[in-house]
């Protein structure tokens, strides 16, 4: 167990660490710091530190490991699951002045950056010289790499290009004893030797270091581009077209789906002029520009073959860039018909949707609480927002309680309860839902080969007595998907 107490020793040995300008504790300022994007949780840490350099990190950290103080390092706190939420006692890591791009190297197709660097950022840094960086979560304008490797932070573009995992040669990180260690090459180099250790950090949450830099791959632009908007009468004849895409051998860039009360809260924020229908796909194409007009021509077909009543193809950049507006502000424009609402991220087979999509109805009837829909059809990573007003009594347990059983029905239908949200500690609970204890238990060998202490980013993940009343207990039991004989345990 952690131990809490922040005496003037320590406080003393972070200050020294900083300076007395990255050092904060006044009450009133770090309660900036109490919470991520899920402001259900809030707890204030009882420091705040902003380091500039990697030696800075390692500093605190190894003040934090002598005194066996828990730390949080924090992004641009946009997470949506309570990732970067503090523990009780904890110094959070700040990691916004670290903010530089130490190196670009176009003839390797690869840029190193800090941690702060926002995700837009990157693909601004190379965009003239016709690159771009290709995971693009909706909140990339403002949300930074570290807390993208921390998520393994995808968006809807994942679909051809992958998540943040594909695109990360490797990176340099502060272990929780505060050591200095690369993972993967510091030098860019593609499938390094040795195991796979940006694969185990990337996706951690910040469970088992500090990302301190990091070495991106960036990918060349298309030579073509195509967004192509469908408006169906059906979520079924959107689904089917999607499944339809897929099983034509295409690939698009994204392929992305609203319903209509999603598409009304969008409209009502940025005027994207979407159609108002009850299923709304957004696809887009990309590549030499001969494969991306035959394959747009095949898409019109589906569409038209599955009872699109509508179909519009962005003919300029600025219609573009709109389109994509629309649907990047989906979340955010909730507030513009409930007063409060969850975002979930559950993950199903495509094939599932339809059946899904009905189930999840039949709940929200059920329930009388609405359930609005936005979300990656290609890899069927659901994003499901539970929408409620809080000041009516009891009404936000109930949502919690439908957004728990909507990830529930995730996990039944062979998927998993988070796509690139995190589990955090917002879904804590249903951890044991999806793994059985011999599997969390191997979890937790990972995590404390990297941290026996317990200290980085602790209380996270991991489903506790004190926090969890449904662990499962007993012997294993196979996940749906390996039943099903589509993917195996090792």
């Amino acid at each position: 167990m952690a131990n809490s107490v922040m005496n003037a020793t320590i406080l003393a040995e972070l200050k020294s660490a900083v300076g007395e300008q990255g050092l904060i504790v006044d009450r009133n300022q770090v309660q900036t710091y109490e919470c991520d994007g899920l402001t259900n949780f809030r707890t204030t840490p009882a420091a705040v530190v902003l380091p500039r350099t990697t030696a800075e990190v390692q500093a605190v950290v190894r003040v934090c490991a002598r005194h066996a103080i828990p730390f949080v390092a924090r992004g641009a706190g946009t997470g949506l699951s309570g990732g970067a939420l503090p523990a009780e006692g904890c110094v959070v890591i700040g990691m916004a002045r670290m903010n530089r791009v130490l190196a670009v190297d176009l003839e390797n197709a690869r840029i190193t950056v800090e941690p702060g660097v926002t995700n837009t950022q990157v693909t601004e840094r190379v965009r003239a010289a016709g690159y771009f960086y290709a995971p693009d979560p909706s909140s990339q304008t403002v949300c930074t790499i570290g807390g993208n490797l921390a998520e393994n932070a995808g968006g809807a573009h994942c679909l051809k290009y992958g998540f943040t995992v594909t695109h990360v040669l490797g990176c340099e990180v502060v272990l929780p004893n505060g050591e200095v260690r690369w993972f993967g090459s510091e030098h860019g180099v593609v499938d390094a030797l040795g195991y796979d250790l940006p694969g185990v950090f990337i996706g951690s949450e910040g469970t088992l270091g500090v990302a301190t830099k990091a070495v991106l791959k960036i990918v060349r632009r298309p030579e073509a581009v195509q967004t192509l908007l469908a408006a169906f009468s059906t979520v079924t004849d959107a689904a089917q077209t999607v499944s339809d895409m897929i099983a034509a051998g295409m690939l698009p860039a994204a392929i992305e789906m609203m319903d209509r009360l999603s598409i009304t809260a969008a409209e009502a924020a940025v005027h994207a002029g979407y159609p108002m229908c009850e299923a709304l796909l957004l696809v887009e194409l990309d590549g030499p520009r001969a494969e991306v007009d035959a394959q747009i021509d095949e898409v019109r077909a589906l569409c038209a073959k599955n009872n699109a009543w509508e179909q519009r193809l962005a003919q300029t950049d600025a219609e573009r860039v709109l389109v994509w507006k629309g649907r990047k502000a989906a979340f955010a424009a909730m507030g513009r018909i409930a007063s409060h609402y969850i975002v979930q991220d559950g993950v199903i087979p495509r094939t599932a949707l339809p059946k899904v999509l009905a189930k999840m109805q039949e709940m929200s009837d059920e329930t009388g609480l609405r359930i609005a829909n936005v979300f990656h059809a290609g890899d069927g990573n659901l994003h499901p927002m539970v929408l409620y007003d809080a000041t009516v009594p009891g009404e936000e347990d109930r949502a919690l309680i439908l957004s728990y059983d909507i990830l529930r029905l995730c996990v039944d239908a062979g998927g998993s309860i988070t796509g690139e949200h995190g589990v955090g500690r917002e879904k804590q609970c249903v951890m044991s839902y999806m793994f059985h204890e011999p599997d969390l238990a191997t979890m937790q060998r990972v995590r404390h080969a990297f941290d026996p202490q317990n200290i980085s980013n602790p209380e996270k993940v991991f489903p506790t007595p004190r926090l969890c009343g449904e662990r499962r207990h007993g012997a294993y039991a196979p996940h749906p998907v390996e039943a099903a004989g589509i993917a195996e345990v090792f």
